[in-house]
């Protein structure tokens, strides 16, 4: 099982969750492969059997700009069998809190089979190590079903 992370941070929080998530998943001894967003060649992505997509906000509840290619090749290309995830880092002053996570997951719910989302308050705390553990818990399991059916 081939699965990448796939990502773009501004101010550092994003990359922060990131890392913690790749410790995660090296633990669980998979084939892992890290990309900041301007790293992947986006017609790649079908050669992954789980995709984790890790996202900031950027405005008031928008897509980053560097991110809308990856969101409009999910959109065209045959990613159906792909398992995916969503994480992402914000701050609830703002009216749409992770808004970038939101609207991932409603275009990866309908083009990939999308497993899971996840939500962070600005940078990881401590509280959010076990929500990233079941974060990739979840994912595992989808994908694991996934390549066994």
């Amino acid at each position: 099982m081939k699965i990448a992370i796939i990502y773009t941070s501004k101010t550092g929080n994003t990359e922060e969750l990131i890392y913690l998530m790749k410790e995660i998943f090296q633990i669980k001894k998979v084939e892992l492969f890290l990309y900041r967003i301007d790293q992947l060649p986006l017609l790649d992505l079908i050669k992954f059997d789980g995709i984790v997509v890790g996202t900031y906000t950027w405005g008031m509840g928008e897509i980053p700009p560097e991110m809308m290619d990856l969101y409009q090749a999910f959109e065209v290309l045959d990613v159906k069998r792909v398992v995916t995830g969503i994480v992402g880092t914000g701050d609830t002053g703002y009216p749409n809190f992770c808004g970038a996570v939101d609207r991932f997951k409603n275009m990866l719910f309908v083009q990939t089979k999308l497993a899971v989302t996840l939500k962070v308050e600005l940078t990881p705390q401590t509280n959010d190590v076990q929500r990233c553990e079941k974060f990739v818990n979840i994912f595992l399991e989808h994908l694991n079903y996934q390549n066994n059916h």
